[in-house]
């Protein structure tokens, strides 16, 4: 499956946006979609999954509150809505895929770039 992530950008403190990461090749239902973030001189970190037939979701505390993340079948894309972003979350966001739940993430997308401004 091919990956692609876009909406990144800048925002001021407060502000909101929403990442897309659009699939081809392949039903992204069928996988576990994850985000990523990597900030400038650190490594990547998760910020958030959806997984199952019922879409559960999991953040990182860091996010929690703030982002959502949501999946549209018929569009097969997967949504990282950010709200009330922080200087802190200035980062390239990676979408990536896995089998399962638990399995590696075996598909990356191309980031793209948040910038919060304070």
């Amino acid at each position: 499956v091919q990956l692609q992530a876009s909406g990144g950008g800048l925002v001021q403190a407060g502000g909101s946006l929403r990442l897309s990461c659009a699939a081809s090749g392949r039903t992204l239902s069928r996988y576990t979609m994850g985000w990523f973030r990597q900030a400038p001189g650190r490594e990547r970190g998760f910020v958030s999954r959806i997984s199952g037939p019922f879409d559960n979701k999991y953040y990182a505390d860091s996010v929690k509150g703030r982002f959502t993340i949501s999946r549209d079948n018929a569009k097969n894309t997967v949504y990282l809505q950010m709200n009330s972003l922080k200087p802190e979350d200035t980062a390239v966001y990676h979408c990536a895929a896995s089998e399962s739940l638990g399995s590696s993430w075996r598909y990356w997308g191309q980031g793209t770039l948040v910038t919060v401004s304070s």
